[in-house]
């Protein structure tokens, strides 16, 4: 547990035991403790459910998509892979930044991709940098098809957003990992979950059963990949950690 004293300017931690452990506002540290209980309160009150993208909802913590755009753009990826649509916001991000950036095209994969999300998607400016495939992103036949979109000189990142159950993670790095570029990403998101016990919407067993667990089993048994969170593009600031929905979620191939 934390407790804030603005007038202090302090962040004490309360241990189970009763131990106290203050903290100046403008440490690190402080900053760090605040943060995750802003994040459990966000998810709480479904914080990342208020925000849009050029017109459609994007479901992310806004941190991430700052930078995850930091990422996309050292990177510079010909194809990015997205599994999970919802309503295509982070579709029409990442179709955003290539349009800037002259070059990149998306495509998002989703069990089932409801027909006025599909028709808004469709519909957008930037629809000529987005393909849809729907089924199951472990079915076979959907992640040959997502294969197909691949050409032999592309630059390839994947972003893992749908069903976000260890075993289902799992499945998808073994599946489209070997897609990624040495030097780029497959990004597992929502990790978050291994420290939302007890929170509205969590579940037991999400202690375990979680991305982040998903993508260090992954990392464990393919020494080509790596758990590497990339470091800050620009830092005049004290802060080295991010405030993040997806710990352990940037996995690099490596070789």
């Amino acid at each position: 547990m934390i407790e804030i004293d603005e007038e202090l300017g302090t962040v004490t931690v309360v241990g189970s035991d009763g131990s106290r452990r203050s903290l100046p506002m403008d440490s690190a540290e402080a900053f760090e403790m605040a943060s995750k209980a802003w994040l459990r309160c966000g998810w709480d009150v479904k914080h990342v459910y208020s925000f849009t993208w050029m017109g459609r909802p994007i479901i992310q913590l806004p941190e991430d998509i700052v930078r995850l755009q930091e990422v996309i753009y050292a990177v510079k990826p010909d194809l990015l892979v997205e599994t999970g649509v919802a309503h295509g916001g982070s579709l029409v991000f990442y179709a955003s930044l290539f349009a800037g950036m002259g070059k990149g095209r998306v495509v998002g994969v989703d069990i089932e991709i409801r027909t006025h999300n599909r028709t808004a998607i469709e519909a957008h400016p930037l629809s000529r940098l987005i393909t849809l495939i729907e089924g199951s992103s472990i079915d076979p036949v959907t992640v040959a098809q997502v294969r197909a979109q691949r050409r032999a000189e592309d630059r390839v990142m994947v972003i893992l957003d749908s069903n976000h159950s260890r075993e289902h993670v799992l499945a998808e790095l073994e599946a489209y990992a070997p897609m990624v570029s040495v030097g780029s990403y497959v990004v597992a998101c929502d990790g978050i979950m291994r420290d939302l016990q007890g929170a509205p919407r969590s579940r037991p067993d999400w202690g375990r059963n979680n991305p982040a667990q998903a993508a260090r089993d992954f990392v464990a048994r393919h020494p080509e990949f790596a758990i590497a969170a990339p470091s800050f593009g620009f830092n005049e600031g004290t802060v080295e950690k991010p405030v993040t929905y997806w710990p352990d979620g940037y996995i690099r191939r490596l070789r």
